[in-house]
């Protein structure tokens, strides 16, 4: 079985910077997707970020315009864990974080399933 833990989050001044951590485990195979997306209090939950692997070699990063310049996500598929790194934060970043993967686990294989953390809570305030 998969489980995702995502840790790091907390209470940050506007303008700080916090650095978000998913720790993936189970017999996992591959990844797909390292993601991260967000919720915040009365909204949908929306990308924050993602990398998607084409291949052992070749990935891509995508991040929301929101973000974009402030926020960095990165990967270490030796320690199935990826994170997010987000500095000049803003109190419209308040919102719970969840990581998210499509990954392939050695029962399904080459079958992708997605799996969610529960979420770490991220508050930008004075």
């Amino acid at each position: 079985q998969v489980q995702l833990v995502e840790s790091g989050g907390g209470l940050v001044q506007p303008g700080g910077s916090l650095r978000l951590s998913c720790a993936a485990s189970g017999s996992i195979v591959s990844f797909k997707v390292m993601g991260w997306y967000r919720q915040a209090a009365g909204k949908e939950r929306e990308l924050v970020a993602q990398i998607t692997r084409a291949d052992a070699t070749d990935a891509s990063t995508e991040y929301a315009g929101s973000v974009k310049g402030r926020f960095t996500i990165s990967g270490d598929n030796a320690k199935n864990t990826w994170y997010l790194e987000m500095t000049s934060l803003e109190p419209d970043d308040t919102a719970v974080y969840y990581c998210y993967s499509r990954l392939t686990v050695r029962a399904n294989w080459p079958s992708e399933e997605a799996y969610w953390g529960l979420g770490t809570q991220v508050t930008v305030s004075s």
